[in-house]
């Protein structure tokens, strides 16, 4: 397990280039999931309909070659947010974080079953920014996958099962 701490811009994307999410994480580290960011409560997030603040602390876990991020959060955020996104790439120096959010979402309260969020906001951006039939399958798979393995306790697999409890400790 690395662990360092790093400043990084978190940009995520509309598949149209548009901004969707903008804020700086702190690089906690790295283990065989990938790499660990963590978030404050009260951190500023722009967007292009206005910004706002993090409501709790979070870690996000960015998984190498996978078409996803998970994000565990302190009560009484949820406990696993998924979203379902282009590969995550990292500037030459892992300063900058970038990906497309592909809109589809999966949503694990605490104390609750994973559920797919934003099925409507997939459908319709797949007009709006004509997203291949090539990346529309790759994010139904990879939301399916995330259903599966997004169920708590040891009926899911890592880092949704527990591994996220050490790195959430770290900030909340």
């Amino acid at each position: 397990m690395i662990t360092e701490s790093t400043s990084v811009l978190v940009d995520v994307r509309k598949y149209d280039g548009s901004p969707s999410a903008q804020w700086t994480a702190t690089r906690l580290g790295d283990d065989e999931h990938g790499a660990w960011l963590g978030t404050a409560q009260g951190v500023p997030v722009r967007s292009a309909t206005g910004g706002w603040t993090s409501r709790f602390a979070y870690v996000m876990v960015v998984p190498r070659d996978d078409w996803w991020t998970a994000t565990f959060c302190v009560d009484p955020g949820p406990e696993m947010y998924c979203d379902v996104c282009t590969v995550p790439e990292w500037s030459a120096d892992g300063t900058v974080l970038s990906m497309v959010d592909l809109d589809l979402d999966v949503v694990r309260p605490w104390g609750g079953a994973a559920r797919i969020e934003d099925e409507d906001e997939f459908a319709e951006h797949q007009v709006r920014y004509g997203y291949p039939e090539s990346l529309v399958g790759k994010a139904r798979q990879t939301c399916e996958w995330l259903i599966e393995a997004g169920c708590r306790d040891g009926d899911g697999v890592e880092p949704f099962a527990s591994a996220y409890r050490y790195w959430l400790g770290l900030i909340g």
